[in-house]
């Protein structure tokens, strides 16, 4: 069962002030759900672990910034507007060379670290 009654009030968010709010790295906030799904923010900067997901699919979309995306056998550049679906069981792992914002659309209870626990394992993300 969703945690919004069908009777929770329709609101807009605003990326700019939800991202305003964080002040680290690496760190993916919760900002919304649908569908069983997570919509999450973060603020990245330098190279994030290599790890994949066995199950779940995530969707990046770059908000302000850019980074890329490395894979095993090569890499993809991503500027702000661009959107990249990686699919599950592809090992991967965004670098940023300058701060970047992004935003991922993943299944609820998706670890941001996927198959590797590590100190940016973020098991329970705070929700904006």
């Amino acid at each position: 069962m969703s945690e919004h009654p069908e009777d929770a009030p329709i609101a807009k968010l605003s990326l700019v002030s939800k991202f305003a709010a964080i002040d680290d790295h690496w760190n993916p906030r919760i900002v919304g759900e649908l569908n069983g799904q997570h919509v999450k923010i973060a603020k990245i900067h330098g190279a994030f672990d290599w790890h994949h997901h066995e199950h779940e699919d995530e969707l990046f979309l770059v908000h302000r910034g850019s980074f890329r995306m490395e894979f095993r056998d090569r890499a993809i550049d991503l500027e702000a507007g661009d959107i990249l679906i990686v699919p599950r069981g592809v090992e991967h792992r965004p670098v940023a060379d300058h701060e970047a914002e992004i935003l991922m659309f993943e299944p609820a209870g998706t670890l941001n670290t996927g198959n590797v626990t590590s100190a940016r394992t973020v098991r329970e993300p705070e929700r904006l």
